[in-house]
């Protein structure tokens, strides 16, 4: 099965999973959990926007850095631009924040709520070029139903 057969199954799991729920932690969590399974990511997880940081979420993989500040490494940066970034190799970000030095690449995908960036989808990956715009398409449609 290609990286787009598989995305589009699990558009309809996730679909499914998050239909009538309106909890935004359990949802977060049970997307996160399924990721994670499917693609076996090294880290697949949350950050939920408070104030002028992001503080962790429900998560799959090591443990993680618990708040970020808006606009620092990857994930702030997401936040801050308001759009996806994919980082083809992290040690070549500027302020790459390093939660596991085993990470090489990642991809952050803002969850917004009425054009407000409400948390960030987070995945890393211990390759190097993991993501690309099929992951950017199907991760954004998977925002979207949070």
């Amino acid at each position: 099965m290609t990286k787009q057969e598989t995305y589009q199954t699990l558009l309809l799991q996730i679909e499914a999973l998050v239909a009538g729920e309106t909890d935004m932690i359990a949802n977060m969590a049970n997307v996160a959990a399924v990721l994670h399974e499917t693609f076996g990511f090294w880290w697949t997880g949350f950050y939920r926007a408070e104030g002028q940081q992001l503080v962790l979420g429900p998560f799959q993989g090591p443990i993680a850095c618990t708040r970020i500040p808006f606009g620092r490494g990857v994930c702030g940066t997401a936040w801050q631009r308001t759009e996806t970034v994919i980082v083809p190799n992290v040690h070549e970000f500027a302020g790459h924040i390093a939660c596991s030095s085993a990470s090489n690449s990642e991809i952050v995908v803002p969850i917004l709520h009425d054009g407000i960036v409400v948390a960030v989808l987070d995945i890393d990956s211990t390759d190097f070029n993991t993501f690309d715009a099929i992951d950017q398409h199907y991760l954004e449609q998977i925002a979207g139903m949070l």
